[in-house]
């Protein structure tokens, strides 16, 4: 087994501590008790509905929200000015940690309700860069494109942990428990998600995502 130091280790990191036991009845009611906090989520991250009628008379509606432009915003700091403000960072670190618990609950990961500010059992970790010497200026004006292999190869992967949550699911009902080898399954997949994330997204580092679910 290979372990991982502080410089080989990638820049953004994802544990979620597995329990030995799940509540059947939450498990059953999942879809409807997760629907109050991803409504505040989906508050927060959606784009602005606004718009304007074009002559066919349909609402031109615009895309974006705080998540998109913040990517844009942060892109143009690094290309301009090479600098990514810490304040900035850390808000982005704490919106991907918020969205991890609110997956992680829906995922059947675990039975604690997300907190907006807790930890939890949800243990995501973003790096801060230092922008002059780690990242390149222009990279981010084509890692969204360079990360597309990814993209095709997480595709079919998401609908491999789709598949493995309906059948914990079910395992959970009958038996209380989660097992290990789809939770680590589901949980590779949300950690390859970050790191491609953490990529082309968060700017956060410029080395190239690993094709590995560990």
């Amino acid at each position: 087994m290979t372990v991982e130091t502080p410089s080989s280790a990638y820049p953004a990191r994802l544990v979620v501590d597995r329990p030995e036991r799940h509540d059947r009845v939450s498990t059953f009611f999942r879809l409807i008790l997760v629907i109050p906090i991803a409504v505040v989520f989906g508050v927060l991250t959606a784009g602005d509905s606004r718009g304007d009628y074009d002559p066919n008379g349909s609402v031109q509606t615009s895309l974006g929200g705080i998540t998109v432009g913040l990517v844009v915003a942060t892109a143009l700091m690094i290309v301009f000015r090479q600098r990514y403000p810490r304040w900035w960072f850390d808000f982005a670190r704490e919106l991907a940690r918020f969205g991890a618990r609110i997956g992680a609950y829906m995922a059947l990961l675990t039975d604690q309700y997300p907190s907006t500010v807790e930890e939890q059992s949800v243990h995501l970790e973003l790096d801060y860069p230092d922008v002059e010497r780690d990242l390149n200026r222009w990279l981010p004006l084509v890692k969204w494109l360079l990360a597309i292999p990814h993209y095709l190869v997480l595709i079919v992967l998401s609908l491999g942990a789709f598949l493995a949550v309906v059948v914990a699911w079910f395992s959970i009902l009958v038996t209380g428990r989660y097992p290990q080898a789809l939770f680590d399954f589901v949980v590779g997949v949300t950690r390859w998600w970050l790191r491609v994330d953490a990529y082309a997204f968060l700017l956060v580092t410029d080395r190239y995502p690993p094709f590995s679910l560990s």
